[in-house]
């Protein structure tokens, strides 16, 4: 817990300090110390011990034989995350996410089975296996009138891959789907040491007619240096912004400097992670166009992103400017 008279922003500073070093920050509750909000934070740090101690509370990591088994059964599945207008609430697209549908324990989110698709070189598979899934749902709502754009998460290691345009243009070729409808979506993270040929592939992406998108924008430092050199026409703002909009002056500043930046080099700005209809309300008033989070809607399965629309058509969401 933090308990001082200093200014917000050493406060923050330390703040950045204490999540570096690993550690939970329970609360800032300035000084002089408050009994009620120490209380407070005293039992929110007593349930989370109770919930962190509960033995259904924590999958325990695959092994690499699990993962390579679901894999290849097809157990790993593409599901969606809409990105909406945020001025008149339609869906302009879905960002294409993974899920392990384990016949015996559920739904597993990716943090279990990434790490070690990542450890044994089969992320490749991993996109090539979901852009078939996608592309296929990609048509399904096509024909019942939900044009929407798919995005991947692409890595920096896998533009090394010299046959990565070539395997795309077959599996786009396959399901008759011109690149325009797919948006790439990379983290700054190692694009400022990638070699030649990787940057090339981020040209022949966009030569197909791709979008590439600048991911968790701001996490980084060459965020600026890589707009200035590689073929992006996106920048998704990191959701850590908007989290800390209410209270953070200096987010907002970022949020509107980043809205600045995108109109004036001609990129679109997504910004991440709108959870509040306060939150909505702000970045509107700032001019932003285009938006993902949970309050608009959670990650789905494809079909339930069908049902979605399809419920979407009959009760359209209203929002407010």
């Amino acid at each position: 817990m933090l308990s001082s008279a200093l200014s917000a922003d050493l406060r923050r500073a330390a703040q950045q300090v204490i999540a570096l070093l690993g550690l939970q920050l329970l609360g800032d509750v300035g000084k002089p110390l408050p009994a009620k909000e120490l209380q407070a934070l005293l039992d929110k740090y007593r349930g989370s011990c109770i919930r962190a101690t509960s033995p259904d509370a924590e999958v325990p990591p695959a092994c690499e034989d699990e993962v390579r088994q679901a894999l290849a059964l097809q157990q790993l599945q593409a599901w969606y995350q809409p990105k909406f207008d945020l001025r008149s609430g339609e869906v302009c697209g879905v960002e294409v996410l993974c899920r392990w549908m384990h016949p015996s324990k559920g739904v597993l989110p990716p943090a279990l089975f990434i790490p070690v698709l990542e450890r044994c070189g089969l992320m490749d598979e991993l996109l090539f296996a979901q852009l078939d899934q996608a592309l296929s749902l990609q048509e399904q709502a096509r024909i019942q009138g939900y044009p929407l754009n798919m995005a991947f998460n692409l890595q920096t290691s896998q533009l090394a891959n010299s046959q990565l345009t070539y395997t795309l243009k077959g599996i786009l070729a396959r399901h008759v789907t011109p690149g325009s409808r797919l948006t790439f979506e990379l983290t700054e993270n190692g694009l400022l040491q990638a070699p030649a040929a990787s940057l090339e592939n981020l040209v022949r992406l966009r030569m197909m007619g791709c979008r590439l998108s600048l991911d968790d924008f701001g996490a980084g430092f060459s965020s600026l240096q890589r707009l200035c050199q590689l073929p992006f026409n996106e920048i998704k703002l990191d959701g850590e912004f908007v989290r800390n909009l209410e209270h953070e002056p200096r987010c907002a500043a970022v949020i509107a400097s980043t809205l600045a930046l995108g109109n004036s080099l001609g990129m679109a700005v997504v910004v991440e992670g709108i959870e509040t209809g306060d939150q909505l309300q702000r970045l509107l008033a700032m001019g932003c166009i285009e938006g993902q989070g949970y309050w608009f809607a959670r990650p789905m399965s494809g079909q339930g992103l069908l049902h979605w629309l399809q419920q979407r058509e009959t009760s359209p969401v209203a929002v407010s400017v």
